[in-house]
This record gives structure tokens, C-alpha cells and sequence, in this order.
């Protein structure tokens, strides 16, 4: 004994230590974790603070444009998120806290029982913990306070830079002096001079890769065109043959017209640029002047090119606006003059800011381009077309908006307010052409999304030839190409216009991400992104679900020698899982918390409560059905006036296709709570019963023989039982007899019954049988009063006198 002791104190010190490790370990290394992740944060927000502090800097300078103004805009937009990401992620260590100060409770008063030192120091450290966290949520606060004040002084500076520039007034007695004249030949030999010493570099340096770059965007620019051809040909071309094209044809040939040529011309213009700069064969300042002379490139053949589209000079009969082909083609002069110039003084400003060019220049370069493009808006105003048609109208309406249109920039820069007449011109001229293009690409859908439209066209026909499509699915292709169309017109419409109303991209760009990320509408925070995963994320789970339910049903339920009917109950249970699953998955992806469906499980029930009954029973009459399979498909069942083949079950209804081939729906309830025959439940043995009828002159024993012959002879009918012939009545006329014989399958029992009346009539007439017609004896009374008729026992009353006196003893 006093040798065991030491031992058994050993090993329980040795048990005390290693509980004391357990416990204080995993206390110490949560401690550093707490720590750690409280340093992470403090320096994340140091980081943001200092980013702040730079964008007030930069927004503090002097000479800050638009440009910069809405490029600090995001900027501080992505830290004020960043700070709130901070916040957001300090609330369950915070609520953590809480939760454990609220378990050890308040500190003992002062007469109260004193608690223990760990459970002191406890306390004092989460209060330490929880006061860090505030502090460094102060910070967060006060950091998003800044950035919102920020972002409104941003948001007022770009306001009245943009009031300024389209209200400022210029002398115009400064617009006509001979600093003009002399500014203007000095910045055009300047630009001679930058332009031929590029050149020689180029010719002498850099002359193949300038060649192969111009080739590849060209081969990239003729592959779009021919694609676009080829894929809408029958909405491109118009055709010479076709005299009385409808509106939408003609709609549809303007819009593809426009853009398909549009398209590629953009693409071989910014394609050459990036390849150029890839190859460093641009200067800086040849570069912004190339990006200028593309942009006026793409914008007078753009305008042209609608106007065109609309015009249609050479084919009268594809105009969207009536007018006589001389006024046409005066009006495409006149609209592409009008976009030449608005191009030019875009292209002119650039070049003036390359070179340093002196701000009177610009000025009265804007100043003659307004009244110019003033002046010819007003000339395509008083052109005269032909008068009203059922047409897009070029008819008095529009060409009073446009002489007004044409006379805003005119006095204006009249007045001396450049800016103002150069900004409407810009809106006229490209703005206008950008809303055309819309309504033509609106129109174009709806063309496409009509029945047999697609059907029709190219693509159509490619996808009908080449993947075997019918009508029908063509046709749903088309209202979702339209629908494809619509989207992309906005997507592209719009910012192109938010543009030229002097937003920048940054402002696109940080709409997109808010609308993205989320917005909130009352108390609910809508996020495009999460739907859209959400939805994406339903359908993968569905069409992995379908995947599966073939796999299993291929696989491993037809190996298994399992009947159709289980099959079919076991692959639509994996299909409504899978669904329920995907739904659930889909919502969660989608940022719905789902304990918020608590509400809509509560207006359900109420909606159960007062009209959904009857769907909630079929619904779950048909997981019944599902479940205990009184029946399966493929079974011959009898439910209630409907016979026939069971086709489908599904939560709410089951479909029987009749022996008239006609598709009754019966409601799942009605199967449950009446009785339902089921010919082939367990298997498709079953009984017939033929019956038949023989005179009083025939051996009975005699057709018995012939009628068991004939039921053992027919190769359809079993064995085991054997066939059995019940003597079953003397009728009034004849005596009754009944065949009965088994068969494998029940669902035959037409054809045998069919077969075995052809041969009893055959066999009865070879051995002299007579089947009986129904007959009667009726015997006639007569007295001096009255008489009376006897049949079958059955006293008939008396007749008239005529017939007393003639009636006679008769037998029938």
C-alpha cells in the first residue's frame, strides 16, 4: 500500500495537468486568434484612412476636371464600402461578447458573495475586448461620415462644373481679332509637322508591323460583316423584287442595315488602335489625335449610315420615312454634313488640346461649328417631302422640332454662350442618332419575336437544317433572341447616351456595381447579382437532378428487372426532392434568409385555410399515391364512369388514357377517397366470362364439351387454372351457359374474347346448336264480360268490348 500511493498521486497530478492543458490552451490560442483578427481590422481601417486622406488631397488641389472629380468618386465609393465590410464583420465578435458577459452575469456588490478570481479576470477581459471593438466601430463610423461628406462635395462640384461650362459667356468681339486667324495657321502647321515625322518614323521603323496590324483589323472587320450578313441576311438586304414590303420588314432591314456595317467599322478602328500601341507604333501625341479622327470616322458613318437605313434613296419602297428620292437624297447630304462637322469640332478640340493651342481658338472654332450645324438642321427642316402615310412620319410635327432645334445652338452662341450651343449640337447630332438607332433596335425585336419570323430567316433555317428544330422551338428561339436584343440595345443605348450628357464611365461603372451588389427598396435589399446566382444555381441543381434521374432509371433501376410502374414512382420522388433541394439552395444563393419564408408559410396556410384546400388534398393525395402505389403507370384501373391506362401521376393530378384513346385528368383527391379497381395491382392474371345462351332442344353436356374445347384450345388462355364452364341458368328462352377462363395478361382480354365468340358461333353451327331468339307463350280468356291474358303468371287488365267479342285462343 504505501508503495501505491506515490504512484496514484503521480498519475493524478499528472490528470490534473493534462485537464488544466486542455482547458487553458484552447482559452489562450482563442485569445491570440481574438487578437489577431482585432489587429487585422484596426490595421484594414488605418489603411482605409489613409486612402481617404489622399482623396481629400486630391480633391483639395486646384484645377481638378470632371474626369478626376467622378475617378475619386468611385474611389471613395469601394472605401465606404470597405469600412462597412469592417463593421459588418466585428458584429458576431461583438454580439459573442455580449452573449458571455450576459452569462457570467453583472459584478457582485460590495456585501454580496465574492466570486472567484477567474471568473473576475474573465469578465475584465471581455470588457477590454468589447471596449477595443467599439472603439474601432467608431472609427468605421466616422470614416463612412467622411467619405458621405465627401462624395456630396464631389457631387456638388461636378454640378456647377457643368453649370459653369454650358453658362459661361464669352465676348465675342474676342472671336474675330487676328489672334484667331494666326492661331489657327499656326496649330494647322503644327499638326502637318507632328503628323509627317510620324509618318517618316513609321515608314522607316515600323512600316510591317503598321501594315500587319491595318491587315489583321481589316480581316477582323470583314469576318464580323460577313458573319452578321450570313446570320441575318434576310433581315440585311433589301429586296429590289419586293415592291410593298410590310413595316417590320422594313424596320427590321433598316435596323441590321445600320448597325452590322456600324459594328464592323468600330471593330476595325479599335482593333488597328490597340494593335498600333501594341506594336508602339504611336507617339502620345499621335495617339490621341488617331483615337479623335477614329472617333469622327465612326461617327459620320454611323449618322450616314442611319441616315440611309431611314432615306433609301435608290428603293423607295423600303423608306421608313416617305419622302420623294430627290428630297432623299438632299436629307442624307444635309445629315451627314451635319455629323461631318460635329465630328470635326470634336476632332479640332483634341488636336488643340495636344498641341497647347490657345482657348480663343477652341472657342471660336466651337462658336462657327454651332451656328453651322444650327444652320443646316434648319435646312434639312425646310426640305419637303411627300405628305402623310401610315409610315414613320417625316411630316410637320418634326420638321417645326427640328427648325427649333436648329435655332437653340444658333442663339446661344449668338448670346455668347459657347459652351450651352456646342453641348445642344453634340445632342442633336449624336444623341439623336443614338435614340433612332434604339427605336429602330425596339422594333426590330418586336419583328423578330412575331410568329414564324425566325422561322423564316437565316439563322432559322441553319439551326432547322443542321440541328433538326421544329417550328415551335425556333419560334421560342426567336422571342428570346428578341428578347437578347432588347437587353443589348439598353445595355448599349443608354450609357452611350449618359455620355454625351457629360456622365463618365466611373459613374456608369459605379452604378452597375451598386445595382449588382445590391439595392434596397424599404427594408429589403435587392441584389441582381444573388438572383441571378440564385437562379443559375436552381437550374444547375435541376439539370443535375434530371441527369440523375435517367442515370438511375438506365442504370440501375432497368438492371434490376424493376417494374415501369416503381420506376416511374422512384424517379418522380428523386425529381421532387431534387427540385425542393434546388429551391432551397437557389434561395440561400440568392441572399433570401430563409427563416423570412416563416411569413409566407403563414400566408399560405391562411390562403390554405380559406381557397386552397382542394390543391393542398391533391398534393398530398398524390405523395400518398406516390408512396403506396395502389396503383402505378401503365395499370388498367376502373375509377368510378373512366376505364383505362394509367399515363402519368403527378403531385396534383393523374392522367388515364381511355380504351377511346381520350385523356381523362382525374384530381388525385377523387383516386383516394373512392374506390378504384385495378385489373393488374398485383399482376395481369385475370378472368373472362363469356356467356352465351342455347335452345331447350340441345344437350347441355354436348356444349359443355365444345365450349371447354374451345377455351383449352386458345393459346392465350392458361392452363393452371383451367378453363371452367358454369351451367348458370334456365332462362325463359334458352339456356344459359358461361366460359371462364384465366389469362397471363388481362389487358388481352378483348382479343380472346373476341376469338372464342368467332368459334363457338362456328362450333355451335357445325354441331346443329341453335342459339334461341327470346320467346313467350301468351294465352287468351274470354267470358261474357271481360278476359284475361296470362303470361308468365302476370294478370293483364280487361280490353275493350270489340276485343272481348273477338278474341280467340291463341298460342304463340
Amino acid at each position: 500500500r504505501k508503495e501505491l500511493i506515490p504512484l496514484i498521486y503521480s498519475r493524478l497530478l499528472r490528470g490534473i495537468a493534462t485537464l488544466l492543458i486542455a482547458l487553458v490552451i484552447p482559452l489562450f490560442l482563442g485569445t491570440i486568434a481574438r487578437a489577431e483578427f482585432v489587429d487585422d481590422q484596426r490595421a484594414l481601417l488605418e489603411t482605409i484612412k489613409a486612402k481617404v486622406e489622399l482623396s481629400q488631397k486630391v480633391l483639395a488641389a486646384e484645377g481638378v476636371d470632371d474626369v478626376k472629380l467622378a475617378q475619386e468618386r468611385t474611389v471613395l465609393d469601394q472605401l465606404v464600402k470597405d469600412a462597412l465590410a469592417v463593421a459588418v464583420a466585428f458584429r458576431p465578435k461583438l454580439d459573442d461578447l455580449n452573449q458571455r458577459l450576459a452569462d457570467l452575469g453583472p459584478a457582485p456588490e460590495k456585501d454580496a458573495v465574492p466570486e472567484t478570481e477567474v471568473v473576475t479576470l474573465e469578465r475584465e477581459r471581455l470588457v477590454r475586448d468589447k471596449s477595443a471593438i467599439n472603439v474601432l466601430l467608431g472609427v468605421a463610423e466616422d470614416l463612412t461620415v467622411t467619405i458621405g461628406k465627401a462624395t456630396d462635395d464631389i457631387a456638388e462640384r461636378r454640378r456647377v462644373l457643368f453649370a459653369d461650362d454650358l453658362a459661361k459667356r464669352i465676348e465675342l468681339n474676342t472671336l474675330f481679332s487676328t489672334e484667331v486667324v494666326e492661331a489657327a495657321q499656326q496649330g494647322v502647321t503644327t499638326l502637318q509637322k507632328s503628323v509627317t515625322s510620324w509618318f517618316k518614323f513609321v515608314t522607316k521603323f515600323k512600316l510591317n508591323s503598321m501594315l500587319g496590324a491595318t491587315f489583321f483589323a481589316l480581316l477582323m472587320a470583314v469576318a464580323m460583316f460577313i458573319a452578321g450578313r450570313r446570320a441575318f441576311g434576310g433581315l440585311y438586304s433589301r429586296d429590289p423584287l419586293n415592291t410593298a414590303p410590310s413595316y417590320l420588314s422594313r424596320l427590321s432591314v433598316a435596323f441590321w442595315s445600320t448597325l452590322i456595317p456600324s459594328a464592323s467599322i468600330a471593330v476595325f478602328l479599335a482593333a488597328t488602335y490597340y494593335l498600333f500601341d501594341y506594336f508602339k507604333v504611336l507617339r502620345p501625341d499621335i495617339r490621341e489625335i488617331l483615337v479623335a479622327l477614329f472617333q469622327l470616322i465612326a461617327i459620320v458613318f454611323f449618322v450616314s449610315r442611319l441616315a440611309r437605313a431611314l432615306l433609301s434613296p435608290d428603293m423607295p419602297a423600303w423608306q421608313l420615312l416617305l419622302v420623294d428620292p430627290k428630297p432623299a437624297r438632299l436629307l442624307l447630304l444635309l445629315t451627314s454634313l451635319t455629323a461631318l462637322v460635329t465630328g470635326l469640332d470634336n476632332f479640332t478640340n483634341v488636336v488643340n488640346e495636344v498641341q497647347g493651342a490657345p482657348l480663343v481658338l477652341t472657342i471660336a472654332k466651337s462658336f462657327y461649328a454651332s451656328i453651322l450645324v444650327g444652320l443646316l438642321v434648319i435646312a434639312i427642316s425646310l426640305v419637303r417631302p411627300v405628305q402623310d402615310s401610315d409610315r414613320l412620319l417625316f411630316n410637320k410635327n418634326i420638321r417645326v422640332a427640328l427648325f427649333l432645334l436648329g435655332l437653340l445652338p444658333i442663339f446661344a452662341a449668338l448670346f455668347g454662350y459657347v459652351g450651352l450651343s456646342r453641348f445642344v449640337t453634340q445632342q442633336i447630332v449624336i444623341t439623336g442618332a443614338i435614340l433612332v438607332t434604339m427605336y429602330l433596335g425596339f422594333k426590330s425585336a418586336q419583328s423578330l419575336s412575331r410568329e414564324d419570323a425566325f422561322v423564316k430567316s437565316n439563322v432559322g433555317g441553319f439551326l432547322r437544317d443542321h440541328y433538326k428544330l421544329g417550328d415551335v422551338s425556333l419560334d421560342r428561339i426567336g422571342v428570346l433572341s428578341s428578347i437578347v436584343i432588347n437587353l443589348m440595345t439598353v445595355a448599349i443605348g443608354l450609357p452611350l447616351i449618359l455620355l454625351q450628357w457629360r456622365f463618365q464611365w466611373e459613374d456608369i461603372k459605379s452604378w452597375i456595381v451598386s445595382a449588382l451588389n445590391g439595392f434596397t427598396v424599404g427594408s429589403v435589399t435587392i441584389s441582381l447579382v444573388g438572383v441571378l446566382t440564385g437562379i443559375f444555381v436552381f437550374f444547375v441543381i435541376l439539370a443535375l437532378t434530371r441527369w440523375f434521374q435517367k442515370w438511375l432509371d438506365g442504370n440501375i433501376l432497368s438492371r434490376g428487372k424493376i417494374d415501369s410502374g416503381v420506376r416511374h414512382s422512384i424517379k418522380t420522388a428523386f425529381g421532387y426532392a431534387g427540385m425542393g433541394i434546388a429551391l432551397l439552395i437557389g434561395i440561400s444563393a440568392a441572399g433570401i434568409d430563409l427563416s423570412s419564408l416563416a411569413l409566407v408559410a403563414g400566408a399560405l396556410s391562411l390562403g390554405i385555410g380559406f381557397g386552397l384546400q382542394n390543391i393542398v388534398s391533391n398534393f398530398v393525395s398524390g405523395l400518398i399515391l406516390l408512396a403506396e402505389r395502389p396503383f402505378k403507370v401503365g395499370d388498367w384501373i376502373v375509377a368510378g364512369n373512366t376505364a383505362g391506362f394509367v399515363k402519368k401521376i403527378s403531385v396534383r393530378a393523374t392522367e388515364i388514357e381511355t380504351f377511346q384513346h381520350q385523356t381523362v385528368i382525374l384530381p388525385n383527391s377523387e383516386l383516394i377517397n373512392a374506390a378504384v379497381g385495378n385489373w393488374t395491382h398485383r399482376n395481369k392474371i385475370g378472368r373472362v366470362e363469356i356467356p352465351v345462351g342455347v335452345s331447350y332442344a340441345s344437350d347441355p353436356h354436348e356444349v359443355s364439351d365444345i365450349l371447354m374445347d374451345i377455351g383449352r384450345s386458345h393459346p392465350l388462355v392458361l392452363k393452371n387454372p383451367e378453363p371452367f364452364v358454369l351451367f348458370q341458368a334456365f332462362a325463359d328462352s334458352s339456356m344459359n351457359f358461361e366460359l371462364r377462363v384465366h389469362l397471363g395478361d388481362i389487358t388481352m382480354s378483348p382479343v380472346v374474347q373476341n376469338d372464342i365468340r368467332f368459334q363457338i358461333l362456328q362450333r355451335f353451327r357445325d354441331a346443329g346448336i341453335e342459339i334461341p331468339y327470346p320467346q313467350r307463350d301468351v294465352h287468351v280468356h274470354t267470358d261474357r264480360k271481360s278476359f284475361e291474358v296470362k303470361e308468365m303468371g302476370l294478370e293483364i287488365p280487361k280490353v275493350n268490348a270489340i276485343a272481348k267479342a273477338r278474341a280467340k285462343s291463341v298460342k304463340t
